[in-house]
């Protein structure tokens, strides 16, 4: 059996690949802040900056928003090293880390994410993005469905 620190890992790998495959993808097809139709008002690709943290919040505030990346992700690890014999933890840590990771390498990279998909009545965002917000969900499923500790 793998180790749950090792799937961990692997999941991380794979979102991180996937979210800069995508964001390149996009770049490299899609003009900045130009757009293609998916779906007729209701979902285009779309080649976003995003300076922020979701929705375009804290833009501009580069150090703060790394340290408190920083400060969120240590957490989890510790949380994930002091419980990760809680079934099922490996994947809400492996998506958190995942999408974090991958946003912080547009950050170091270029000063800004890459946000793409555009559901238009809603800010664009990317595949980092969906892998944050479904990890958190994920995590909360997986807390609440764990016996505390001594709990048994």
């Amino acid at each position: 059996m793998i180790p749950a620190w090792r799937r961990a890992l692997i999941l991380c790998g794979a979102v991180i690949v996937v979210d800069q495959l995508t964001k390149s993808i996009v770049r490299a097809s899609i003009l900045p802040n130009d757009s293609h139709q998916v779906l007729a008002g209701i979902l285009d690709l779309t080649n976003a900056s995003n300076r922020g943290v979701a929705f375009g919040a804290l833009a501009g505030g580069g150090a703060v928003v790394a340290a408190l990346i920083g400060l969120a992700l240590g957490a989890l690890i510790i949380y994930f090293v002091m419980r990760s014999d809680t079934p099922h933890l490996w994947i809400p840590v492996g998506l958190l880390l995942g999408g974090a990771l991958g946003n912080l390498a547009d950050r170091a990279r270029m000063g800004s994410v890459t946000d793409f998909i555009d559901p238009r009545l809603w800010p664009a965002f990317n595949v980092a993005d969906m892998c944050v917000v479904f990890g958190v969900l994920v995590l909360l499923w997986v807390i609440e469905g764990s016996p505390a500790p001594g709990d048994g």
